[in-house]
């Protein structure tokens, strides 16, 4: 199990969020823009995310995109459903983020000649990030246990390398036991990290 927690579940988790990430700055742009398709695209995008489950989205992928033509191995298909998954809820947190920002920062940007994107990227955007950084932490922690449901579509993560272990000893409960630890173990690593990536861009905000 710690080997496909190494060679599986972590990077499964780290592609996805990486990926979902960008989506999730996208849509959160997009909801923000004055252009009304831009918003009202994006607006339908974070609703079909989070008003469907997660398990859901993962079948459509797998199994369903095959009857269109679209034949999509597990492993490849587990990174699309969560990355769209990770997109829809962060794009939220980050908007908030943003949002919290002073509109001051963004006008007085503006005063000096500073255009949109550079004062996103140099003014608005880095402010943000302290303000959704346990947001997205809680989210990445969540997807941690979410990879779980890759089992489902035949990816051997833990919970599924627990599964086929367990079948031939009838061990279950010890050897579920010891997928739960594994999982918790990885989310308390998390957790400490953010604690010291929330004490970092404080720093850097202060300076």
């Amino acid at each position: 199990m710690a080997k496909a927690m190494v060679t599986v579940t972590i990077p499964l988790t780290a592609i996805s969020f990486a990926i979902g990430l960008v989506i999730a700055l996208v849509v959160a742009l997009a909801r923000m823009a004055e252009n009304v398709i831009a918003s009202r695209l994006a607006r339908a995008y974070i609703s079909i995310i989070r008003g469907t489950p997660l398990l859901v989205q993962l079948f459509i992928i797998f199994y369903g995109l095959p009857e269109l033509g679209f034949k999509v191995p597990p492993l490849p298909a587990a990174i699309v459903a969560f990355s769209l998954n990770v997109g829809g809820y962060a794009a939220e947190i980050i908007r908030s983020a943003i949002m919290s920002v002073p509109k001051g920062q963004s006008e007085a940007a503006q005063t000096i000649g500073m255009d949109y994107a550079t004062t996103m990227r140099r003014i608005i955007l880095p402010q943000a990030a302290r303000i959704a950084v346990p947001g997205l932490s809680n989210t990445v922690i969540s997807l941690v246990k979410d990879t779980s449901l890759a089992s489902t579509i035949l990816v051997t993560e833990v919970l599924r390398t627990a599964q086929i272990a367990a079948a031939p000893t009838f061990e279950f409960f010890a050897l579920y036991m010891t997928a739960a630890a594994y999982y918790w173990v990885v989310c308390l690593i998390l957790s400490a990290l953010q604690g010291r990536l929330e004490l970092r861009l404080g720093r850097f905000l202060k300076a």
